[in-house]
């Protein structure tokens, strides 16, 4: 009898953001085992909530939102998006250069699928958000990993990123700010990356959905404005900085020398009138939330809760014996390294999975953000400072004498 397996384009593409762990974490739950999730950013379950105005803005129009939006988006929030793009310094955007997405995850599927062929390459930093790495191979392309240096506060190194180029070579992917690190890559470091891609003649998709949760007074830099003569995409949203991840808002700005990239825009077009158009009570909001108070900076000050959680995770992180992590600048992450001498870790994915079994806290290994060694993982510290309290103890319980077993 005939069976049905998954398609021989998927074999290589995976997403341990949520994947093996999770399943086990969710079937502990459903034994009636309470888990404290920290795999994901997600911060609804976490007791923040988006603006009441964004709210009260969607419940407004959602009568005016029932049909078919223009493939690219409502007028409103393209508009809106435009006048970001002025903002943050982006040239030359017009409307039809923006396109609303259901999310990020949405266009960055959407971004590789237009653009690669069977066998092109596109560097992808390594840590990566591990979306990209799998749509790149989903596409039929090859991602590079270049690797982000943890001695320079995680930022791209640079020279690894020249000699990995090839004539094979068509994009560099850039996540600033950075998940999983937290890292905001400073001007001089996107100067570099521009001019690398000027050079080789590439294009640049940057994914900046954090830009407006960095801490400490860092200042953002989209690489767009930065490089107005090289081709960039350009992603960001509202899921974080407005606490909606469940309306999946997202967009993608088109820079720089448009003329030379008339096939691959034709090429979104075509992807985005597939799909008909992203979720237009999502669209409604656009307007609202860029043009209103910011309500998210109070969370990103001394006083507020990501700022304090951040202060408390990287502080008990680094107190942890055979543990260190970098401060991270921005986002609601950290990325630690495990002495893995000290614990024989050999699988980081067996790590967090007995971590999970004992201890009852879901945590992401770091070879699931395509890193290469079994050193890191990942902490979204999102709970309120008594559950991080709770979870950094019994991870330093658990440490505390760990010695994996394969």
């Amino acid at each position: 009898m005939r069976t049905f397996d998954k398609s021989s384009k998927l074999d290589n593409v995976c997403y341990d953001v949520r994947g093996p762990v999770l399943d086990e974490a969710n079937r502990m739950q459903e034994s009636g085992i309470d888990v404290l999730k920290l795999n994901i950013g997600n911060p609804a379950p976490f007791g923040f909530k988006a603006p009441e105005e964004v709210i009260l803005d969607m419940i407004y129009t959602l009568r005016d939102s029932q049909g078919y939006s223009d493939s690219h988006g409502i007028f409103a929030a393209r508009k809106a998006i435009m006048q970001y793009c002025q903002i943050k310094n982006i040239k030359d955007v017009a409307l039809e250069d923006i396109y609303t997405g259901n999310g990020v995850s949405e266009l960055i599927n959407m971004v590789t699928q237009g653009l690669i062929d069977d066998g092109d390459e596109i560097l992808v930093p390594s840590p990566d958000y591990p979306l990209w790495t799998g749509c790149v191979t989903l596409a039929g392309g090859k991602a590079v990993h270049y690797i982000c240096d943890e001695q320079a506060d995680w930022y791209p190194d640079i020279e690894d990123m020249r000699s990995k180029i090839t004539d094979k070579t068509k994009a560099i992917v850039i996540i600033n700010p950075n998940n999983p690190t937290g890292a905001v890559y400073p001007k001089e470091v996107l100067e570099e990356i521009a001019a690398l891609a000027r050079e080789h003649d590439l294009m640049i998709f940057s994914d900046e959905i954090y830009d407006r949760l960095t801490m400490d007074g860092v200042v953002h830099h989209s690489i767009a404005a930065l490089a107005p003569d090289v081709f960039c995409v350009t992603m960001n949203g509202l899921s974080k900085s407005h606490m909606v991840a469940g309306f999946r808002c997202g967009w993608m700005v088109l820079s720089g020398p448009k003329e030379r990239a008339k096939g691959y825009i034709e090429g979104l077009n075509m992807l985005s009138n597939m799909r008909l158009c992203s979720n237009v009570p999502a669209q409604s909001i656009v307007q609202t939330a860029l043009g209103g108070f910011q309500s998210v900076q109070e969370y990103l000050q001394p006083g507020g809760r990501i700022y304090e959680q951040r202060e408390y995770i990287y502080k008990a992180v680094n107190d942890i014996p055979g543990l260190s992590a970098v401060k991270p600048k921005a986002a609601f992450y950290i990325f630690p390294k495990i002495d893995t001498k000290r614990f024989h870790i050999l699988d980081d994915e067996k790590f967090v999975l007995d971590f999970l079994k004992e201890k009852k806290v879901l945590l992401t290994h770091g070879k699931g953000f395509n890193w290469g060694e079994p050193d890191h993982f990942r902490i979204v510290y999102l709970p309120n400072l008594e559950q991080l309290k709770s979870a950094a103890n019994k991870l330093a319980d658990f440490l505390d004498g760990y010695h994996q077993k394969l």
